[in-house]
């Protein structure tokens, strides 16, 4: 198995129901380090490159009013094979579908407010990563 870093956002259904504090912690009881994390508003350009495979679709409107609902907190995570990991417990993307004990099964509502945003991939999470935390926001420990 690989260390990684992958990227989380809490979204704002997470912030807004004051779930990120239990979330983090079962993400670190896991065994999964902080390197970096950070609140931040997301601008309609973020979204729109951070959403580009749905943005010609009719929904996407839809997302961006939700994702600017709230401020969102980024989480850079580092593990062993965090990516893989950290996706099977948050279960499937579709709350409904996700099982309990995992973070959407115990906490999300649907497909969108599913409490937080995970890469799939190590290409994705390296170009993610880039994309919300800037240089020298991701740390060493």
């Amino acid at each position: 198995m690989a260390k990684e870093t992958t990227l989380i956002l809490f979204k704002p259904d997470a912030v807004e129901k004051n779930l990120v504090g239990k979330v983090l912690q079962r993400y670190e009881d896991a065994g999964f380090t902080v390197r970096g994390i950070k609140m931040m508003t997301l601008s309609d350009e973020i979204l729109a490159e951070h959403y580009a495979h749905v943005a010609d679709k009719p929904f996407f409107p839809e997302i961006v009013a939700f994702m600017q609902q709230t401020p969102v907190i980024a989480l850079a995570l580092e593990g062993e094979d965090v990516i893989a990991k950290v996706r099977d417990l948050l279960g499937p993307t579709d709350s409904t579908k996700a099982p309990a004990g995992t973070i959407r099964g115990d906490f999300g509502t649907d497909m969108m407010t599913n409490v937080c945003h995970a890469s799939d991939s190590p290409e994705t999470a390296a170009a993610e990563l880039k994309r919300f935390f800037g240089e020298g926001e991701i740390f060493a420990r």
